[in-house]
Parts: C-alpha cells; structure tokens; sequence
C-alpha cells in the first residue's frame, strides 16, 4: 500500500479570527482557520485549503489587487507570500511585531502594516503587471516608509482609489490622513472628536469625503471645507481650509457595541457589525436604513463587501461561523459553522464521498468530500456525541451520546426515526452496528453491561455482563458473526451474540483496553492499550500473533504545564483510536499527541509518521520548552497580563465552579494538540483525523498529472504505427493515438493489442485520459462485433482505476453512465438472442417429430444433451442412428428458419 499520504484539505472548521478578504473578481473568498487559510468558491460551491501552515494562528491576511499573491501573517508577526494559482510558497518574511492591520495598494506596488501604533510602508516586488519597465525582480520587501505618530493600536488602514495617500484608524480615538510620498502642500492630518476608539474610516468614491466608525456606534462625515468665519469667496490658499466634521449619525443599536464595519464607495453602502450578532445596513452620505439582521448569537468579528456590492461576508469566531449574504435578494450565497467544542468521533459513509463528525456541542454533523461544506446539521442530542457508525448500506447513521441515547438517522430525509435508551440512565461512551443494520449495541462508562437493542422495534435485546471494568470500546466483525468488546478491567471479550449460547471469550492484556479495531476480513483484531501497546490477536483461536511497542511513535510534544519532558510524560504514550485499512494491510493510530502514526499490519514496522500541527497556539506541538518563559508566577503563557484592560465581554466567566465543560469563549489556556478519531477512505486513496486543529484529510497526490507526450512535437500516425508495429509498445502507441485523437487511428490501435496484454496497458495508463478510455471502450461495446474483447477492456479499467473512478465520480459521470448503458445492451442482446435460438431450435425439434409421425416412419426423440449438444434418438424398438441432415431433409418442404 502506498505511504506517500499528503495533506490535502481541512474540514470542520470555517473561520477562527482574522480578516477575511474577497478575490478581485468576487467570487472566492478567503478565511483563517487557526494557522492555514481556506478558499471558498462561491460560484462552483467548493473549498481548498491552502498547504502551508504558520507556526501561530494568523491575525492578518492580505491579498493584491490581482489576486495572484496572498500575504498571510500570524500573531507573532511571522509572514508568508504565496502564489494562489500554483498554491506554492514563494517567502518567509517576519514584520517582528505584531500585526494589527494589513493593506495593498490598488496599484499592487506598496502595501501598509499596522504594527501595534507604528504604521510601515513597504514596496512589493515587482510581477509582470507590476513592472513599470518590464523588468522582474524577486528580492524581499524593501521598506519604504515609517510612521510613528499614533498613540494606540492602529486597527485599520484604507487606500486612497489613485494609491497616493491612506487612512489609518486607531484606538488613540483618532484617524490620520498619509501621503505614500512627499506631496507638495500636504501635511498629515489628525481627524479627531471621536469618544471610543475608531474602528475603521474609509474615503467616499470622490474623496471629497471621509467616514469614520468608532466603537460607541458614532459616524463622522467629513469634508474638506473652509475654517469656521472665513468665507470661501475671499480665500486666497488651501491654508484657509481644513478637515472638518459635517455629519454625526448614531447606529443606536441598545448597549451592544460596534465590533466592525466596511464601506463600498461606488455604492455608498456602509455595514456595521455589532456584539450581539446583528448587522445593519446604511446608504450614506443621508445614513437611511436599508435593513438590520440578526445572523448569530454572538457578536460578529469581521465583515467585508466584495468589488461589486453585492456579497457581504461576515464573520464569527466563538462559534465559528463564516456566511455570504446577497443584501438585494436577501439570501444566503454562503451558510457554514464548524464545532465550536472539541471532535469526538467520525466515519466514512461507505460511498466515500461524506464524513460525518460529532463533537462535545451535541451536534452531527454531514461533510461533502468534494465540496468541503457542511450539508447537513443534526441538533437533536443534548449533550456530548461519543461515537458514530455507519450501517452497511451507508442511508443510515447511528450515534452514542452521554445524554443516555443511541439515535439513528435516516441521511436520504434527514430525519431521527430511531432512539434507544436503556432501563436506567447511563452515559455511553461506545457504540458498534451489526453490519446487516439489524442489531445495534453500546456500552457505557457507568454500567459495567454491554446493551444491545434491535433496530426494527427498537426494543432493548439482552444485557451482556462479564465486564468488571467500564467499557471503552466495541466492534462488530465485517461479516457480522462475532462481537468484540474492549474494558478498562485489561481484558478484551469476544461474543458469539447470534448464537443460542452466548459465549464470550476472554482475552488478557496487561494494560486497560482504549480502542479495537476488525481487520476487514474478519480473521483478527487490533487492540489498543494505556500502555501504548498494540497487540493483534487471532479471532479464531483467541491468540495473540503479533505486538508493537508505541510509546516511542506516539510519544508527542511536551505541554506548557508539564512538569517532565516530552519523553517522559505518561499521558501522551498510548493509542486512543485504531483503524485498519480497506485491504487491511496497514493500521492507522492516533492518541493525545500530534502525530499520527502508520503500521504495517504484517511486519509490524511505523511506515510513516504524520504531524498533525506545527501551531504553537496548541499546547503540546513543541519538544522542548524555553527556559526564559518560565516565571516565578509560572509559564509565562498563562500568566494573563492585561488585567482590566480588556474588554469587559471578554472577561466575563460564565461557568460554575467545578465545571469541565463550560463556555468555550472564556478558556483561558491553550487547548491540547490530539487526535480523537481517526478512518480510511472506502477508497483507499485518503483518510481523515479527528483533531484540535479540525478534521484534516491526508490523500494521494494524484492530482498534478504530467503527460509528457502533450510536449512532443513528433506524434504523428506514421510514428504511432510505428511504435505499435515496430517496437510493440502498446501504451505508449495508445497514448500517442489519443494525443492526436483521430478515430480511425485510435481503433486501429486499440484492436492491435493482444488481449493478453490488457491489463498491463491499463493498469499503466495515464490517468488523465482514463476518462476518454472509457468512453471510446464503451462506443466500441455498443458497436463492434468484439463482444468479449471489448469485456476485457472494461473490466481491466475497473479493477485498476476502480478507485481514482471513485473519487472523480462527479467528473466522469457521463462516462460511467455510458458504459453501464453498453454493459446493459449487450446483455439484453445477449439474452435474448439466447432466447431466440432456443424457441427456434425447440421448434426445429417439434415440427421433426410431427412430420416423422405423418410420413409413418419410426418415431425419434430429439433432446438437449449435458453440454448444450442437440442428440437425436430413436425409441430403443429401432436402434438406427438419425442425424440432423435426416431432420433438415424432412424440413425441407417447409419454410427454413436458420439457426444463429
């Protein structure tokens, strides 16, 4: 099986802090999720993760006027320049400070950062559109002005639409106006009067005037207009005028404060995002009230308007809510929240195309593989979700909960049809489905009984005691005879439930059992323990055949309130879930660190290790701490150093004393790097992680596919006859044949290979003219007489490309479609061809008998044979021998019906 696993996408999680941006043309949409960005295509209903990771969770994003190159940087000041097209990191760069706001010019030469109340100005390298001479130019940015005279945090910086000055708000309760260079007769200005710190401020279309946004929900228009007692006839010079306000307008949105803002100049429009999760939207210069909507509980963190006007973006990051909305028709382009609480569990269906997770916030939810979006949100549970599975036939979900419910779902109507609960209220911590859908069965930490219910009545079954401990884990054998039960009393149970006698065998291990895994036929388990151990034992004779030590693999990073090393550390030493692959060759294991590690099922060697995340806003994703950030009031990351100059809001602690789970806004310390769950793609080409980070997807690069014949200029049908006469290369003489698609090229070529040379031509064909393949196969079935040849091809493309079809089903539909319809006709053609000869033989046969009969000749009996052969036979009274000419000489005054 193939290692060379990369990570391809992230799940689970939409919009973590950050700005977000719009592409030039608007239709994609960039968002921070912790430490990657996302892009949302919101035209084709589709996202990418971009691959590279930061070190911390990023705060600024900026993206040039071409929309060709992303500028990401983190909470430390750590940037990364990417080419969005080629998705390829061009640099590293740090700004050594934190990042407070980020903007490019419209021109695409200079860009404007925010550090804390300093303001840098810095000159992009020059690309093709940029160049003002032609020439290119890589080198790192060149800094090209400071400006320091802010006293605050300088929260926003907009450009001037000719790229000559800019604005900055911050929280000193000012605006400024900048020039990018020296401008005859103009001086910065201070726009002061504002009573919170300003949000935002903005240039009208004209820029003849200035908006401003402070925290308290005040809206300043100012414009440049003469000092007051001077009369603009009589003025001599621009030093008779000045910035002043003309305007003051109030949002008056109740006691919720004003949290963001964004302003569209061509159509005048300004949206205002406040703490309680409504939005307004406003026509300026006269302020009129276009609408006001509430889109969350929450207060709303970032908004943004794409070029046209038309999308507005908003963002939520307690809950983790990202949403487009369209404010004409007043719809939603865009709708998607991730778990706002840690992920428990998650399963492939088993078509491979979705992914369904639960988490501590009670909900299910439905992933579409290929778009990346949320589908669908189940709500019903009202505590923590445990454990989801799959019954075989892939329409029907089960879930355990710690509310005392296993529920099934019904994913063709979306709706829970089944809930089983147990005679006394218990918290279940696992669940395993027979594989024929028919029998579900949980077990609990509170009850040391494995319950098992039948899905038709929903009528609790039996109760199966023999545990001493509670249970942690279950599992139901792929050919549904047997069920495996792991406990925390360091024993394993295998039950024979279907059996008059339930049986249970019991298997000791030396440590308490935290995960089991079926290997997919049947004939052994994997059993995770707290040792980190993982044994694989003999279903049949209950035997342990083979063990590998963990606790080196999965050792992971050392958390910032460890008191030991990271090697040392006994909680992050064990696998907590377990998956075999789909040819059960490989297992995939997964614990409380940030690895990921891959064995090989039969020589027990670590093949690979993934890392899960590199952030360091995770506890426990470095090996060594640093000394220096060791105080004597402890490590100096949970020392909290702003004291009562943080935003009330932010400081309020909802949860009771002695409460595990409370808000999750108020967590003071950094959640822990771990993987709860881990799965194989039916496929066999990805698999996913349940992690802190989201659910991660690690596939096969298959996706970049280089044909070096579509860089010959030699392919001509001379060449290709010769390469297939000649040097009897097939493939490449196919390859080429395609490469000029020319249709009596193509079928001379494809009828010249050797039948016993198919499924090597097509198990090293290019993927990227599989598609074609496929289609030109399935004409040929439904118009040459090379039935069996035509078979053989078919066959041969399904067995070796079977799983790239599957995961590019939507692509090549059409083609699949087809050769199901020429699979379907020839068998039709077939039958009743088949049909057809037998009616006319058995008629041959009667009409010989009754024309012997009349003639008064010796009576024959005519019969099918053992091996399809039509025998003639006379009564045992005449021995002679009658052949089929005797019967076509009788036939011949009759009218002639051939045999096919």
């Amino acid at each position: 099986m193939k290692t060379d696993f990369k990570f391809s996408n992230l799940l689970g999680t939409v919009y973590c802090q950050g700005n977000l941006l719009f592409s030039p043309d608007g239709t994609h949409l960039f968002s921070p999720v912790g430490n990657r960005v996302t892009v949302f295509n919101l035209v084709d209903n589709k996202s990418y993760t971009l691959p590279f990771a930061h070190r911390k969770n990023i705060s600024r994003i900026g993206l040039t006027p071409q929309g060709n190159i992303l500028l990401s940087v983190d909470e430390d000041g750590q940037a990364i320049l990417t080419n969005i097209p080629r998705r390829v990191v061009l640099y590293h760069f740090s700004f050594k400070s934190k990042v407070t706001a980020l903007s490019f010019a419209p021109s695409g030469r200079h860009f404007a950062v925010g550090l804390g109340r300093k303001i840098e100005l810095w000159r992009v390298p020059s690309t093709p559109d940029t160049s003002e001479e032609g020439d290119l130019e890589f080198a790192p940015f060149v800094r090209h002005h400071t400006h320091t005279q802010h006293f605050d945090d300088v929260r926003h910086i907009e450009w001037s639409h000719d790229s000559r000055f800019f604005l900055s708000a911050s929280k000193d309760l000012t605006a400024r106006i900048w020039s990018l260079n020296a401008e005859e007769g103009f001086t910065p200005t201070v726009l002061s009067g504002h009573r919170q710190g300003v949000v935002a401020a903005w240039f009208s279309k004209d820029q003849e005037t200035i908006y401003t946004v402070s925290k308290d929900g005040a809206v300043f228009d100012w414009q440049y207009v003469a000092k007051p007692g001077q009369d603009e006839d009589e003025m001599v010079d621009d030093s008779d005028m000045q910035w002043r306000i003309v305007n003051k307008h109030y949002f008056m949105q109740n006691g919720a404060t004003l949290r963001c803002a964004a302003f569209h100049p061509e159509s005048n429009l300004l949206v205002a995002g406040f703490s309680n999760g409504i939005f307004g939207l406003y026509e300026m210069p006269d302020f009129n009230q276009i609408h006001t909507l509430n889109i969350s509980q929450n207060e709303i963190d970032f908004v943004t308007i794409n070029k046209s006007g038309e999308w507005l973006a908003f963002g939520a990051s307690k809950l983790g809510q990202l949403l487009v909305w369209e404010w004409q028709s007043e719809s939603y382009i865009l709708k998607q929240q991730g778990h706002f609480d840690a992920m428990n569990a998650l399963v492939y269906s088993p078509d491979g195309q979705r992914i369904v997770t639960t988490a501590d916030d009670g909900k299910i939810k439905v992933w579409d593989i290929e778009s990346g979006f949320c589908i669908v949100t189940f709500t019903e549970h009202t505590s923590g979700i445990t454990a989801c599975e799959f019954a075989k036939k892939g329409n029907v979900l089960f879930t355990a909960s710690l509310d005392g419910s296993i529920r099934a779902w019904d994913l063709i109507r979306y709706r829970n049809f089944r809930t089983f609960t147990a005679p006394e209220r218990l918290s279940f911590s696992c669940m395993a489905v027979d594989p024929s859908g028919e029998v579900v069965a949980a077990g609990s930490i509170d009850s040391f009984d494995i319950h098992i219910w039948s899905v038709q009545t929903g009528q609790l079954l039996d109760r199966l005691t023999g545990h001493e401990g509670p249970v942690s884990s279950l599992a139901f054998a792929p050919n549904g005879g047997l069920l495996v039960s792991g406990s925390w009393d360091k024993t394993a149970r295998i039950w024979s439930i279907f059996n008059r006698t339930q049986t249970s065998e019991p298997l000791q291990l030396m440590s308490d059992v935290l995960d089991i895994a079926f290997r997919p036929d049947s004939l052994q388990i994997a059993i995770s323990t707290l040792d980190g151990q993982l044994s694989f034992w003999s279903v049949s004779e209950a035997t342990q055949v083979s063990g590998v030590d963990g606790r080196r693999d999965v050792s992971g990073g050392r958390r910032i309130t460890d008191r030991r090393t990271a090697a040392n550390v006994s909680g992050t030493k064990s696998f907590n879930t377990i998956r075999y692959s789909m040819d059960g060759s490989c297992i995939l294991a997964g614990g409380n660190s940030k690895y990921i590690c891959l064995y090989s099922a039969t020589t027990m060697v670590l093949l690979k290790k993934f890392t899960v995340s590199v952030n360091l806003a995770l506890s426990g994703t470095q090996e060594f701490l640093n000394s220096k950030l060791v105080t004597e009031a402890g490590p100096a990351g949970l020392v909290d150093d702003q004291g009562e100059a943080s935003d009330l809001e932010d400081r309020i602690d909802r949860s009771l004393p002695g409460a595990k789970r409370g808000d999750p806004g108020a967590r003071r310390k950094n959640p822990e790097v771990r993987v709860t769950g881990v799965a194989f793609s039916p496929s066999g080409t990805s698999f996913c992680a349940c992690s802190t980070e989201g659910l991660l997807i690690y596939s096969l690069d298959s996706t970049v596919q280089f044909d070096p014949f579509d860089l010959n200029m030699e392919i001509t049908p001379a060449s290709t006859l010769a390469v297939l006469q000649n040097e009897k290369d097939y493939l490449k003489a196919l390859v080429m044949a395609f490469r000029l698609n020319e249709a009596g090229l193509i079928q001379r070529v494809f009828q010249a290979i050797p039948y016993t040379d198919i499924g090597l031509v097509v198990e090293n064909f290019p993927t990227v003219y599989v598609a074609r393949l496929l289609r030109y196969v399935a004409a040929q079935t439904e118009q040459s007489p090379h039935v069996e040849f035509c078979m053989l091809w078919i066959k041969a493309l399904v067995d070796k490309h079977g799983a790239w079809l599957m995961a590019n089903r939507g692509k090549v539909d059409v083609e699949l479609r087809i050769v199901s319809r020429a699979v379907a006709k020839m068998r039709d053609e077939i039958r009743r061809l088949a049909d057809d000869n037998v009616y006319t033989v058995d008629y041959l046969i009667g009409q010989a008998s009754s024309k012997a009969a009349q003639a008064g000749k010796e009576p024959k009996t005519i019969e099918w044979s053992a091996n399809g052969d039509l025998e003639v036979k006379a009564l045992p009274s005449n021995q002679k021998e009658v052949t089929m000419e005797d019967i076509l000489q009788e036939e011949s005054e009759g009218e002639w019906i051939g045999l096919e």
